[in-house]
């Protein structure tokens, strides 16, 4: 998918996006080197609630935002 368009592509009950915002930078990395930090932003829109996630483990992201009740979720591929 080409950076910077809106084009998205679903697979698997995800819609993956070209990007999303980092909550995490990488110089956080060798602070919590078991690798559990997850960071949350939570912004009241005109449409609802907006959930913006990061963590070192997407398993870990993935479970809070299903105990919060899921919705339309975009995910990265980061790699």
């Amino acid at each position: 998918m080409a950076e910077g368009t809106a084009a998205q592509a679903r697979t698997g009950g995800n819609v993956f996006v070209a990007s999303l915002p980092d909550l995490i930078d990488a110089s956080e990395y060798p602070g919590h080197p078991d690798g559990r930090l997850v960071r949350v932003r939570i912004t009241v829109t005109e449409s609802g609630v907006e959930i913006l996630g990061d963590a070192f483990r997407p398993a870990a992201l993935e479970a809070l935002l299903a105990d919060v009740g899921g919705g339309a979720t975009e995910q990265m591929l980061c790699g």
